[in-house]
């Protein structure tokens, strides 16, 4: 889609979006099943942000199915936004122990959680590794 087409798909959406709101049933419908979608897509993102990947990129995605709908969600993603690239260029100006602590931390994050989930214990199977303490402490896994 090239950028003269974008206005002409924003209108005809717009216009679905208007004869959708004319229908109060299908109009809340479409804003639950909207909202749903969305908190499933951010809640996942959440679940995926200590681990190496696309955490931040689904809790913004999550954020803008949600702001397609809802204020409150168009204003909380602005402010996430603005808030996150804050953080990244605070994070990038220090100096490299910090990157490095930062780093170890989000391993130490990682392997806790694979940890408490049973996965050490599930993946140490695999090569025969059945360590007591590989064992989630909260059963999960075993």
């Amino acid at each position: 889609m090239t950028d003269t087409d974008k206005p002409g798909f924003t209108r005809r959406w717009a216009r679905r979006r208007d004869r959708l709101r004319e229908r109060p049933v299908v109009d809340l419908t479409y804003r639950i099943s909207v909202g749903v979608v969305g908190l499933v897509v951010l809640g996942l993102g959440i679940l995926a942000i200590p681990y190496p990947g696309p955490g931040w990129a689904i809790v913004f995605l999550g954020l803008a199915i949600l702001a397609t709908e809802f204020d409150w969600a168009k204003r909380l993603l602005g402010y996430a936004r603005r808030r996150y690239d804050a953080v990244m260029d605070w994070f990038k100006q220090q100096g490299l122990w910090v990157q490095a602590l930062g780093a170890l931390f989000t391993c130490a994050v990682v392997v806790g959680t694979l940890w408490l989930f049973g996965a050490l214990a599930f993946v140490g199977r695999w090569f025969g590794l059945e360590y007591g303490w590989l064992d989630s402490p909260i059963g999960i896994g075993s």
